[in-house]
């Protein structure tokens, strides 16, 4: 979104240019798809033209309509249409950056790279035209208004409020500064995330010696072995994905290895460690800061953080702040307890000064201990397509759907599934998923998830069914094996699940807030969260798990275990997630453009404050902290937290009703997952519940003792 005036627009004539080369346009598969998108037809030099030409089209459509019906607009007449071609530049663009996150090649990287700013362009542009601010305000004022559906209503008055949040009130001066602005934090943000891909598949451990590799249980080493011959290498390599990583500093008994790949993971995007100064985010994050500085001053918000919570349910920096404080105060005894537990422990098996890259490995020996199992065991007994068809039965019984799989769908990798979503008591088709669960070179880490299509009426009358892209970075199946979750995993998975089915279970059908679109962003993790308490009940372990080779369920003994091992170390993992929420707040409600960032500066006044586990002096985690730096948290990592409180309130009356019961899953489909964004979250809640959201639930459901 941005200003006429001085946004530079397409050269004079470039539509009727294009027009003649309609062969080209044509042929082009991101613009002429129907249904679900064609990955593998999508080539580089198909980005650039196709993202230009849906631009030209959306923009020329809205001068022309802003124009036309100044006077008398309508709904239909202006914004019905303009969405239609908004949607088109959505569904072009939705694809290119899925690609990119997941098939990242420099020649992709590049086109892609290549268009983000002529978006940013655009959506200044289109932030700050003050015809259609207008057109808006007059349809607001009209008694045709009122008439008009509850989302309806609800786009319209979002839109209204993101006009002035994009400098539509800025004179022409600021709105150029506002658009370079928005342009370049475009471009760093982005650079900002190859950064961290480029340092994340820049390092190898490469091991000769398998006596080094005492501790890795069987799956580690076959998935290292792979790695290696895959590069034409004897050993074994590992890496700094999550599937390689992870088991590595959770089960390696050499002490050194631990601390070269936890050195080499902790520093990556730095001037320091093994690939100093390579990939090295320190300009970038300052520069990210400024320019978000400089934004929210210029809209005139004191701090970038008061600017983001313009758009959250949270309504003051102190709300906030105080929010988090509050629940790192209620868990530091805990957490204390917890780590002084961990090294005693550690102490009684030789090592007197507990290090950062000995926490995994100490927590899971202890848990083992305590608990008589291990994750690794429990792989076996959650084969994926068990997990899959556990957690689809899940939602067939709260919400009344059936995930049925779809073959002979054009994917961008032969891993990937498709499933279509119906609905049990009409039996018709209400949405799609894709599922692409396994980690492999030029792939983005973590686990997302990401809407491919959005539930609207196309301008011809027909219902566009949602459409979700449910991404994680699972160890991939080695030798024709299927693939094997820890139960970590499988939470991973739910978690991710819970946010595909707030976008496929929307009723809403309008495009701005439909499915995950318009709800605020500290509410939109309660259905994932929500979701995840799922993968800890008794009775749903029960049906999703079955032992690869005999089929069995989880036995008793070990089921009973891995409840009961549930909050082991809660209050740690509580405490590292609001030093990660109070960082991101901080560094954004305190920068000072004569004191710059004060990243690590705060970071550690941060962890003076609530962290418990022993501090990696040399740790780099900011330079690769992809959810602030290039996600859409920024300012906003607190939502987890926030998020979780409702999340763990709502379960909590599925435990007193029982976690299946129909008509409470029903009423939290219609008020949480359907309504999309149409509608205030926090009333929502209140009206489920019953009541205002209390974080007793949370810290009862993580068993942090008051």
């Amino acid at each position: 979104m941005g200003n006429v005036v001085f946004i530079e627009s397409m050269p004079e004539g470039s539509y009727d240019f294009l027009g003649m080369m309609k062969c080209e346009i044509k042929d082009n598969p991101l613009l002429n798809y129907s249904g679900l998108p064609p990955f593998s037809q999508v080539k580089p030099e198909h980005v650039k033209s196709a993202v230009e030409t849906a631009i030209e089209r959306c923009k020329k459509q809205i001068i022309e309509l802003s124009e036309k019906y100044k006077n008398e607009p309508t709904w239909d007449n202006v914004i019905s249409p303009i969405e239609e071609n908004e949607d088109r530049l959505s569904k072009v663009w939705s694809v290119v950056s899925h690609l990119n996150s997941v098939n990242n090649t420099k020649e992709l990287r590049k086109a892609h790279d290549e268009c983000l700013p002529v978006l940013s362009q655009f959506y200044s542009w289109f932030g700050q035209y003050k015809p259609y601010f207008e057109v808006l305000k007059k349809i607001q004022a009209s008694d045709a208004f009122g008439r008009l559906s509850i989302p309806q209503q609800k786009a319209i008055k979002n839109a209204i409020r993101d006009f002035k949040l994009t400098g539509v009130d800025l004179n022409e001066a600021e709105q150029k500064e506002f658009a370079q602005i928005s342009a370049k934090l475009s471009e760093l943000t982005s650079k900002f995330s190859n950064n961290v891909l480029d340092a994340t598949h820049g390092y190898t451990l490469h091991v000769t010696d398998k006596d080094k590799l005492k501790g890795l249980p069987e799956s580690a080493l076959k998935l290292a072995s792979a790695e290696a011959s895959e590069r034409k290498l004897d050993g074994y390599v590992f890496t700094l994905e999550m599937p390689s990583y992870l088991p590595f500093m959770t089960h390696c008994e050499n002490r050194d290895l631990r601390k070269e790949l936890y050195v080499a993971y902790n520093t990556r995007s730095s001037e320091i460690g093994p690939n100093a100064g390579k990939w090295d985010n320190a300009k970038v994050m300052e520069e990210i800061l400024s320019l978000r500085y400089k934004e929210a001053k210029l809209l005139g918000f004191e701090s970038y953080a008061h600017l983001s919570l313009a758009t959250k349910m949270a309504d003051t920096p102190e709300t906030v702040i105080n929010f988090l404080e509050d629940l790192a105060k209620k868990s530091h005894a805990q957490g204390e307890k917890e780590i002084s537990t961990l090294r005693e422990y550690a102490k009684k098996n030789g090592v007197d000064d507990l290090q950062p890259w000995d926490i995994a490995f100490y927590s899971e020996k202890l848990r083992q201990a305590q608990y008589s199992y291990s994750e690794e065991e429990l792989r076996p007994y959650f084969p994926e397509n068990k997990v899959i068809e556990g957690m689809f039965e899940c939602a067939h019984r709260l919400y009344g759907v059936t995930l049925k799989k779809r073959l002979g769908v054009d994917v961008w990798d032969e891993n990937v599934k498709c499933f279509d979503v119906y609905e049990d008591k009409y039996g018709s088709k209400i949405g799609t998923i894709f599922m692409d669960l396994y980690a492999r070179p030029g792939k983005n880490g973590g686990a997302w998830m990401d809407e491919c299509l959005t539930r609207r009426y196309r301008d011809d009358g027909t219902l566009q069914l949602p459409v979700a892209y449910l991404v994680c970075n699972f160890t991939r199946p080695v030798n024709g094996n299927i693939s094997e979750l820890t139960h970590d995993e499988v939470v991973t998975i739910f978690h991710e699940f819970g946010h595909s089915l707030n976008q496929l279970l929307t009723k809403i059908d309008i495009a701005d807030v439909s499915g995950i679109n318009g709800v605020p962003w500290d509410a939109v993790e309660l259905p994932s969260q929500f979701n995840e308490n799922f993968a800890w009940q008794e009775e749903v372990l029960n049906f999703l798990s079955s032992h690869v080779k005999t089929g069995k369920p989880l036995p008793k003994d070990k089921l009973d275990a891995v409840l009961a091992a549930k909050n082991f170390e809660s209050a740690m993992a509580m405490l590292r997630q609001i030093e990660f929420a109070l960082f991101d707040f901080r560094i954004h409600l305190e920068y000072d453009p004569n004191k710059g960032g004060r990243i690590f500066e705060i970071l550690n006044e941060v962890k003076k404050q609530v962290a418990v586990v022993p501090n990696f002096k040399d740790s780099r985690f900011p330079n690769n902290f992809t959810h602030i730096f290039s996600g859409g948290y920024a300012a906003g990592y607190y939502s987890y937290k926030w998020a979780e409180v409702l999340a763990a309130d709502a379960f909590s009356l599925f435990e007193e009703k029982g976690i299946f019961n129909r008509e409470v899953g029903k009423t939290f489909e219609e008020l949480i997952l359907a309504c999309g964004g149409a509608s205030d979250p926090l009333k929502n809640f209140e009206e489920f519940r019953g009541r205002k959201p209390s974080v007793d639930a949370l810290l009862k459901q993580s068993g942090i003792e008051q």
